[in-house]
């Protein structure tokens, strides 16, 4: 029987004007232990609610066989999940991401990463968290007119680091989508554009002061901060240390990047708390080798 265990960094997307396009891999991570039994589904230690066929790891690990025409495996799926749910950082996109290298593995890897992106991306819609997820660091994403998600790593400087501010509460992704205007301004497109642009510039060279400029968006977060009680008290707390906060994906947990903030210097609102991450740059990895061809015993921490 195959057994195997899959660790997926947590990503935080959009940073600022990169909206549904920029991503990137932070050190936080879900560990999930994937192994074949005869038949069916069993989970292991797993919440209730989400130990379901409906659950993203499983519709993953379906995706990858349905797009092999074989039939799928029985598995037995255990996790150590410490990113949270719903809060904007990519934890829906972590879970596809470790049932399609699970199943990938099982099969035999017949798919690349780029193929694997492909089939997730059916499930998820955007690649913005996917694409980190799969391939770490810093990640710009776009969908063809075909479909084909389309992915390139851009360069992140050594000495960022990514403060993440989580609440105890959830944002559904449906609900932050659900503020955000039909139609923008000419202004705004060109305003989100030329921002993105030096963002993408003051990440490889570590420029703070275009860093702070860079981060302004018109497209998302004017409409969804007030989704989130204490986004103002957390952002003038950074502003007056120096630093600024962005939302993390969809919300609720505030970014920032950051050289030298230290979390405490600040007061958080009750029911928040701080973690001082470093950027992934590796992406998800395969923890141990199926059963049937690890003869020795020996693990494999870097395969991609």
């Amino acid at each position: 029987m195959l057994k195997i265990k899959v660790k997926v960094p947590a990503t935080t997307a959009n940073l600022g004007p990169g909206f549904d396009t920029f991503g990137c891999a932070l050190g936080l991570y879900n560990t999930v232990s994937f192994e074949q039994i005869s038949a069916g589904l069993e989970w292991v230690d797993y919440p209730e609610k989400f130990a379901t066929a409906d659950n993203a790891m499983y519709e993953a690990f379906c995706a990858v066989y349905a797009k092999l025409r074989q039939p799928v495996p029985g598995v037995r799926i255990s996790a150590d999940e410490q990113i949270p749910f719903s809060r904007g950082l990519g934890s829906s996109a972590v879970m596809l991401v470790a049932g399609a290298l699970a199943a990938n593995e099982f099969a035999g890897r017949p798919f690349s990463r780029a193929e694997l992106l492909q089939i997730t991306n059916r499930i998820e819609g955007h690649p913005d968290n996917l694409a980190p997820a799969f391939f770490g660091g810093l990640t710009a994403s776009l969908v063809d007119d075909s479909g084909m998600p389309v992915t390139r790593k851009f360069a992140l400087h050594p000495d960022w680091k990514f403060l993440v501010f989580i609440p105890d509460f959830p944002l559904p992704t449906a609900k932050a989508r659900s503020v955000l205007p039909a139609q923008i301004s000419r202004a705004d497109a060109i305003f989100n554009i030329s921002h993105a642009a030096l963002l993408l510039r003051a990440l490889a060279d570590g420029d703070g002061a275009l860093l702070q400029l860079a981060l302004d968006d018109r497209l998302h977060q004017p409409y969804r901060r007030d989704l989130i009680p204490g986004f103002t008290q957390i952002s003038q707390q950074v502003a007056h240390l120096g630093g600024r906060v962005c939302i993390s994906g969809a919300g609720p947990t505030l970014l920032c990047i950051t050289r030298e903030l230290d979390p405490a210097q600040l007061d958080l609102p009750a029911g928040w708390h701080a973690l001082l991450l470093q950027p992934d740059l590796d992406g998800a990895k395969i923890q141990s080798e199926p059963e049937s061809s690890a003869q020795s015993g020996a693990v494999d921490e870097n395969r991609r």
